[in-house]
């Protein structure tokens, strides 16, 4: 049996009981590349209507961020901007955006979350709402970088003729961004 802290509530907990939890927390969070990499696999089998899954998207959304010359966050960002679309399909974008936001400059977590808001501009007048509703970000230091990375990336990969890139292309980028220290300053950068 494995060790077990000595607490059954957390206010009874010692030091040692915490200690023993942030070691298992670590190992635990080692394992993060292969779940990112395993929850993108399963959007291969999500949302019909579409002429692309969701990985299909994700995957193409990423192909277009990478031949585009983006930095290794953003190409993440593309690539895993859907991925809470499983369990939250009304507010996946902050799902996203929270799997990311302890690896990556607070920029790249910003545009994922307000990506769906963005989005809204391509559709949502089709049903009465407001396409322009991101306009209340318009003085945001983020908002050409999120219009654009709906406009380059996101809105325009549901082609099936598109060369995309297989998962396994952006294995290694997955395992790079997800193994680093969350919160490490070094990557993560202070909002302006």
């Amino acid at each position: 049996m494995s060790r077990m802290v000595s607490f059954h509530r957390m206010q009874d907990g010692t030091r040692e009981d915490y200690q023993l939890l942030d070691e298992s927390e670590r190992e635990y969070a080692r394992a993060l590349p292969d779940n990112v990499l395993a929850a993108l696999a399963k959007l291969d089998h999500s949302l019909e209507g579409y002429p692309l899954s969701r990985l299909g998207h994700s995957l193409q959304a990423a192909t277009r961020a990478r031949r585009d010359g983006a930095d290794d966050e953003l190409v993440a960002a593309a690539l895993i901007h859907d991925i809470g679309d499983e369990l939250a399909p009304y507010n996946h974008a902050e799902i996203a955006a929270g799997i990311l936001r302890p690896y990556v400059r607070p920029e790249v977590a910003w545009i994922v979350e307000q990506h769906g808001l963005f989005q809204n501009y391509y559709y949502v007048h089709h049903f009465g709402g407001d396409r322009n509703a991101r306009d209340k970000y318009r003085e945001h230091p983020w908002y050409q970088a999120c219009k654009d990375f709906c406009a380059n990336w996101d809105q325009c990969s549901f082609d099936p003729g598109y060369p995309t890139e297989p998962l396994a292309a952006f294995e290694p980028l997955v395992r790079t961004i997800f193994s680093r220290a969350a919160h490490d300053p070094r990557y993560v950068k202070n909002p302006p």
